[in-house]
């Protein structure tokens, strides 16, 4: 390969930290993976997992260049991986994310995304970049088998999949979530971001929804606000 550097947004590639998250990227898309590094101190047993698990893919080991890639010192593997791009399944349930701007915080969402059974996420620019090596270990590998697709603008997105149900969630909703009835349709569940969640223009665009609670808070953070509203719709 050639020279690695640390990761760039406009780089061709980027990184999948930690043996876990390697191990998921090797299961669900061994394609776009170029080289796979361990250290000299992963386990015999670990090491040759990823060796069966990588095939044709080279192992090396190189603690010098995991000690330059990673900011955390219990790193035992790493995989360089080529970035790729997903289109949306159009005869499924979608996940829309209105300007998301933390990594780590979108990692945790695809990681419930994923574990609920919604594996399409629409990110509407601006929005943080999928590929940071950030969001992927916070995924814990779960971007790996969701397909995501990102719109300059929410009417990009909806010009694109028509002809399903739209689930803004909003504190004016019109209605409550637990009291939505059986959906026959195929749907989106739309999300604001962490600060400013979403304009009152959504509003006026499908079911806006509100999430019950307590008045002891003002709102629920965006990812807590995600799992309820997945758990919710998948019963």
């Amino acid at each position: 390969m050639k020279k690695i550097s640390k990761y760039k947004k406009k780089g061709d590639y980027s990184y999948a930290l930690g043996v876990t998250v390697v191990i998921e990227l090797l299961q669900r898309k061994p394609d776009v993976v170029k080289e796979i590094l361990i250290s000299s101190n992963i386990s015999i047993d670990l090491k040759e997992e990823l060796e069966k698990r990588a095939k044709n893919i080279s192992v090396n080991i190189n603690n010098k260049l995991i000690r330059y890639l990673s900011p955390k010192e219990n790193c035992y593997a790493i995989a360089i991986f080529d970035k790729y791009n997903n289109n949306l399944d159009d005869n499924e349930n979608h996940l829309v994310l209105v300007n998301p701007s933390n990594g780590g915080n979108l990692g945790t969402i695809i990681r419930s995304s994923l574990g609920f059974g919604i594996k399409n996420i629409a990110i509407i620019r601006p929005g943080v970049d999928m590929f940071n090596p950030k969001c992927i270990r916070a995924s814990m590998g779960a971007i790996f088998g969701v397909n995501i697709e990102y719109f300059d603008t929410f009417t990009i997105y909806q010009d694109k999949y028509k002809n399903r149900e739209l689930f803004p969630f909003v504190l004016k909703g019109k209605k409550v979530l637990q009291e939505i009835g059986k959906i026959n349709k195929k749907y989106s569940l739309i999300f604001g971001n962490e600060g400013a969640g979403l304009s009152d223009d959504f509003l006026e665009i499908g079911t806006p929804i509100l999430i019950r609670h307590s008045a002891d808070i003002d709102s629920l953070n965006l990812q807590t606000a995600v799992s309820i509203a997945l758990y919710e719709f998948i019963k």
